[in-house]
């Protein structure tokens, strides 16, 4: 699910280039996935609730190995966005599922941080994909015969999104040794199989007497009647329900798919050129990993809420680095820079930026808009960090600082912790029905985010951005300090007990 989220951060500018794409279609083209990874998440929790958590999970891992391929293939902007929408009813339902899975076959004691094994999984993924882009970008510029004859120079994209097939099938190839959830057994009658399934975890006499705890939470007057959405909104689930909602907006408003998503894009703003955009991207990726182990350490340890504390106030102090970064960055053409930008072997095709020449400005937007006057847009997209390069005067340490800082407190906190709260706030039978609602609206602003992010750099800038995305992160971090209770070390039916009905 990871690799299939980022591989299209080193992809999409190749894409744009060659189906000449507009920013709205460039925005599209990324965030078509969580489009339909919304509509999988609305569906896959209560699918899986009837046909198994397992089952589920296969079928996700057949709709990643049908978008790769199809992906890699697509002759047209359109074929391109129905690949990418079926490897999104994946995403959704891999989002969805493993943590509710994980969740109900942990013990106590460990479940945080095996549902953060999942999230370390997810990044894994996204760290290889930004690896094998940046290898594919280097190779396509080999002499080597076997480069020609798979022709990587010129479709270097697609075998960018060619390279999930990998995962995809790995994926659906372990999932045939995995069990089925035994809290999905019992709730399906099937009181045998959960108990075999929980004797490997916990010891035979120890998995009975769970399995006795859950069957009587199960037999409950309130759980004889048929789960239903309404349910969710009854004053008792105000609170999980409260909560849910906003740490799954947090997790989005703070930006962190933009910076995922468009990685390249993002250091080609400061001008640093695109093979050392890719590399920054590796960084980027390595950083998340890092940060992610870091939090399967100290998350059963530490609690879920100080996590976050500590998350959300990395992610304010990074963000308004970024933004006051490219605040203090100047634009200028003078006899310098186009010194530098004629170094470049394909200046004839952008030399008229020599018509800019005695030009300073004082933001992105003001120069990317001036730009436009003198070189074809097309020619822009191809060269527009080649450019930049040329023109800005920028620290691009304290850029790189700023978003390993974002990156790795989003790793430890806002990445892992969600998804454990969304696996343990939730009562048995409303579990899969909720966590799909409350991650439809996580994948939901997902998606607006990652569409409106082209959109944002040509009309707000950079500076202006980032700056959005600290204050919202300083919305959360107050929400998080007075409103959200602890969970760590505690069953789920003593969360269940303690949390519904809690005012």
């Amino acid at each position: 699910m990871g690799f299939d989220a980022s591989v299209i951060s080193g992809a999409i500018k190749f894409i744009s280039i060659e189906f000449d794409l507009s920013p709205g279609q460039h925005g599209f083209a990324v965030a078509c996935l969580t489009l339909t990874a919304t509509i999988a998440m609305m569906l896959s929790g209560p699918i899986s609730d009837k046909l198994g958590r397992k089952r589920v999970l296969m079928y996700a891992a057949v709709l990643f190995l049908i978008s790769a391929v199809y992906s890699s293939l697509a002759p047209t902007y359109y074929h391109l966005i129905i690949a990418r929408m079926i490897g999104g009813l994946g995403v959704g339902s891999a989002l969805i599922v493993p943590p509710m899975y994980i969740a109900e076959i942990a013990p106590p004691k460990i479940r945080g941080r095996l549902v953060s094994f999942n999230q370390l999984n997810i990044v894994i993924g996204l760290s290889v994909a930004f690896f094998t882009n940046y290898l594919i970008l280097q190779l396509s510029d080999s002499d080597a015969t076997w480069v020609s004859h798979l022709n990587l120079s010129e479709n270097n994209w697609r075998w960018m999104l060619s390279l999930e097939a990998v995962p995809a099938i790995f994926y659906l190839s372990f999932l045939f040794f995995v069990p089925e959830s035994p809290r999905w057994l019992a709730m399906k009658g099937k009181k045998q199989e959960a108990v075999s399934i929980l004797a490997k975890i916990e010891g035979k006499e120890k998995a009975e007497t769970i399995l006795g705890s859950l069957i009587e939470s199960l037999s409950d007057e309130k759980n004889k009647k048929k789960a239903g959405l309404i349910e969710l909104f009854k004053p008792a689930m105000k609170y999980v329900l409260t909560i849910g909602i906003v740490i799954g907006v947090l997790q989005q408003i703070t930006g962190i798919n933009a910076v995922f998503f468009y990685a390249p894009m993002i250091f080609e703003q400061t001008g640093i050129g695109t093979d050392a955009s890719f590399v920054n991207a590796i960084i980027i990726g390595l950083t998340n990993l890092v940060f992610t182990i870091v939090a399967i350490l100290f998350v059963d340890r530490v609690g879920r809420k100080r996590l976050l504390i500590v998350g959300l106030s990395g992610i304010i102090i990074s963000m308004f680095i970024l933004a006051s970064s490219f605040r203090a960055a100047e634009y200028k053409i003078d006899s310098e820079s186009i010194a530098k930008l004629q170094e470049h072997e394909n200046f004839e095709e952008f030399r008229g930026v020599l018509l800019m020449e005695g030009s300073t400005f004082k933001n992105d937007v003001e120069f990317k808009e001036k730009i436009k006057e003198y070189i074809d847009p097309q020619i822009i997209k191809k060269y527009e960090g080649d450019i930049l390069s040329g023109a800005i005067t920028i620290n691009a340490w304290l850029v790189l600082i700023g978003i390993i800082g974002f990156v790795a407190s989003f790793a430890v906190s806002l990445g892992p912790v969600m998804w454990i709260l969304f696996s343990e706030l939730f009562p048995d039978r409303l579990r899969g029905l909720a966590i799909s609602m409350v991650g439809v609206i996580n994948s939901a602003v997902s998606f607006l985010i990652q569409q409106i992010f082209p959109w944002e750099l040509s009309k707000i800038g950079s500076a202006g951005t980032y700056s959005i995305y600290g204050i919202l992160a300083v919305a959360g971090l107050i929400f998080v300090i007075f409103k959200l209770q602890e969970t760590k070390g505690k069953s789920l039916e003593e969360i269940e007990a303690a949390f519904i009905g809690n005012k």
